[in-house]
């Protein structure tokens, strides 16, 4: 079972904890997305894992070919979520494989946990950094979808 196949049977119970007073426990990590399908309308939420600088914030989905929430937003769009208890609104893209911004989040998550190298099928060293055949490699793996926070939504 790998990682995500783990953390996919406890997402009802993350989705509530998040939704909780008790949010508190997950919100330094984890942020509840709600999304709408584009082509069914069909709205689900689910916890992820998230970066934030200021406004912005940077999701990296891993086994990426295997999920389709993140295709919803090869051009952008608006999506709902639940940030540290508090309920937001944004606009979220893709982040194109091989950007220097690809580059950029790859490499911020992977300094702060080397282990997640594994998850991704690399093998990370935080001492030298991501290579070129790295970073090839993790865009076959994982996409990254930024959120730009509305300022309304707070």
């Amino acid at each position: 079972m790998s990682v995500d196949d783990f953390f996919s049977k406890l997402n009802p119970l993350l989705a509530a904890i998040l939704r909780s007073p008790l949010h508190w426990l997950l919100s330094p990590g984890l942020v509840l997305l709600t999304v709408t399908g584009r082509r069914t309308g069909r709205r689900y939420s689910i916890p992820v894992g998230y970066q934030r600088d200021g406004e912005v914030l940077t999701i990296m989905v891993s086994e990426a070919p295997k999920k389709s929430w993140w295709r919803n937003f090869r051009q952008p769009g608006s999506i709902e979520l639940h940030l540290r208890g508090r309920a937001r609104s944004g606009r979220a893209e893709l982040v194109a494989p091989g950007s220097d911004e690809f580059r950029s989040a790859a490499s911020r998550t992977l300094r702060r946990m080397p282990w997640l190298g594994r998850v991704f099928g690399i093998d990370y060293d935080r001492h030298k950094g991501l290579d070129d055949d790295q970073v090839k490699r993790l865009g076959e793996q994982i996409a990254v979808v930024r959120i730009a926070l509305d300022a309304a939504s707070e």
